[in-house]
């Protein structure tokens, strides 16, 4: 058997796998929470509650609708964005101009509030959602075999991921969205709706976490603390990248989950804290984050 630096090949690209498994969901995550934070200055702590909603609105969809998988792309986003928009406008639009604090507050206490509801209904073990058929098997690459579902969501991930950076960088829209940031009075006066326009872009970002929710749940059970266990993760990879900063959420959630998985191969005990570690030692050197402006 072939070796790399004395560990198997298979073993080595089957971590590297995963590695991008789990950075491709970091990345839609804490790119929610970048555009969210960027444009109304909230840090969402019910992030991780909305992506659990999505591949709990998803498994409701397919248990007792019959509605499968692809519909439950574009309706959940759709559901719980339009929950998110809700809760904007009736919770989070009183805050914008006190501490932010307060956000964090009120956010982490929403997500304790859904996830216990759900937990009350469905206890804490996970419940299974069925592969798609389409993409059941795997590709031989001859070095490893690759799940067809699993390159599916590292690619649609990606098409996401840039997608959103493209429209929020590059276009007369995003461009709305960033002057609104630095000054929404001024936006406000050339006939640009910015209450509506806030609100529309924190349901964007919430419909992010809904769709990564859908996408996870093949790959792993849906189950009430599915965010909870990720979320902590997700905003470690916010500040790393900078928070705010659509291409830092991009590049580092894909990255860190590449480093995570090596981890795993050349030092196990390390895995589950190398991003952590890794935060402090960029918090030490650039609080901004790497991607990041001082504020």
């Amino acid at each position: 058997m072939t070796e790399i630096f004395g560990v198997p090949t298979q073993a080595l690209f089957g971590q590297l796998l995963i590695g991008l498994i789990n950075g491709a969901f970091y990345a839609m995550l804490s790119l929610g929470l970048a555009v969210i934070f960027g444009l109304l200055n909230i840090i969402n702590f019910t992030h991780g509650a909305q992506y659990m909603m999505g591949a709990f609105c998803a498994w409701f969809l397919l248990q007792y609708l019959g509605v499968g998988y692809w519909w439950a792309l574009l309706i959940a986003p759709l559901a719980v964005g339009a929950i998110g928009v809700a809760i904007e406008r009736t919770m989070l639009a009183r805050l914008y101009k006190l501490d932010h604090l307060y956000g964090l507050l009120l956010t982490f206490g929403l997500a304790l509030i859904i996830q216990g509801v759900f937990t009350n209904y469905f206890g804490s073990s996970g419940l299974p959602y069925q592969l798609p058929q389409e993409f059941a098997g795997a590709y031989n690459l001859s070095f490893m075999f690759l799940p067809k579902y699993r390159a599916w969501v590292i690619a649609v991930s990606l098409v996401v991921c840039l997608g959103t950076w493209y429209v929020i960088e590059r276009t007369k829209l995003g461009s709305y969205l960033r002057a609104a940031t630095e000054n929404a009075a001024l936006v406000q006066a050339f006939g640009i709706n910015v209450p509506r326009m806030i609100t529309l872009t924190y349901g964007f970002g919430v419909g992010l976490a809904a769709f990564a929710g859908v996408m996870a749940a093949p790959i792993y059970q849906v189950n009430p603390q599915m965010g909870a266990n990720l979320i902590i993760v997700v905003f470690a990879v916010v500040v790393i990248g900078g928070m705010g900063s659509i291409l830092g959420s991009i590049i580092t959630g894909f990255g860190l989950g590449v480093i995570e998985g090596l981890t795993k191969v050349f030092y196990p005990e390390a895995s589950n804290t190398v991003i952590f570690i890794i935060m402090a030692i960029v918090l030490l050197i650039k609080p901004s984050g790497l991607f990041g402006r001082a504020r």
